[in-house]
């Protein structure tokens, strides 16, 4: 292998892809935050569980070749229980272990280029 240039370097790390994986996983991040405070708080009367939204953003942030976006967080609209909480725990463990498995999923293709960066470094 050759060696890695500054500037080669500097694409990976500014890339559009590099970005918009860096911005999944602060939204995924954002939200596995907002899952385990509404797991936490599924018996607290009046509380309403919170949402966590980055995918569109992002999808307009990619197609106008940028990357950068940022998660946003509401107030969930699901109907309460008697006591006025929202909170589904069933709800909350669907999207848990979605999360989790986007989460893995945007890390490994976060690592493939500096995989390739450490390899090529070694053989230098």
């Amino acid at each position: 292998m050759g060696r890695i240039s500054i500037l080669e370097l500097r694409f990976v790390f500014d890339s559009v892809t590099s970005l918009a994986l860096e911005s999944a996983l602060d939204g995924l991040a954002s939200r596995q935050r907002a899952i385990a405070n509404n797991i936490a708080n599924v018996n607290t009367p009046g509380y309403h569980a919170r949402r966590v939204d980055f995918e569109a953003a992002l999808t307009r942030s990619v197609a106008n070749r940028d990357g950068k976006s940022a998660a946003t967080t509401s107030t969930s609209l699901e109907p309460t229980r008697l006591d006025g909480s929202n909170v589904n725990l069933d709800t909350e463990t669907l999207s848990n272990i979605d999360t989790v498995l986007r989460f893995q999923f945007a890390t490994q293709a976060a690592s493939g280029p500096f995989n390739s960066i450490r390899t090529a470094l070694r053989s230098n």
